[in-house]
């Protein structure tokens, strides 16, 4: 993947990463009144910034680094994207609680692939 491609994932999951953050402070609790998924949700966007402010970082780097991108993606979509929808309604998305941990071990593999020459 290039800078560019990068980039736009950086700025796509930021953008929406702050959009949920805030829906999460503000709108959640009119529809969810337990603390605990409240947090979850948290979590979830505080996840997603984390990653987009890396892919940010990588995109401006002398030494690109695509493994990265890809995994910390995918990682972010899979393990945030699941946490939301996982909060929002437990019965209709539970079949996507096996995707967070594998979103989040894909985002550690991120993490470890920038230790390759």
């Amino acid at each position: 993947m290039s800078a560019l491609t990068a980039l736009r994932c950086a700025a796509i999951l930021g953008a929406t990463g702050v959009a949920l953050g805030a829906f999460g402070s503000h709108g959640l609790k009119k529809i969810i009144s337990d603390p605990d998924r409240i947090q979850t949700w948290d979590v979830a966007s505080r996840y997603q910034l984390i990653h987009a402010a890396a892919l940010l970082a990588l995109s401006a780097s002398a030494r690109h680094r695509p493994y990265a991108v890809g995994l910390w993606t995918a990682g972010t979509v899979m393990f945030s994207g699941s946490i939301y929808c996982l909060v929002l309604n437990r019965d209709a998305f539970k079949a996507l609680g096996p995707i967070t941990p594998l979103g989040g071990m894909l985002m550690i593999a991120g993490w470890l692939s920038l230790l390759a020459p």
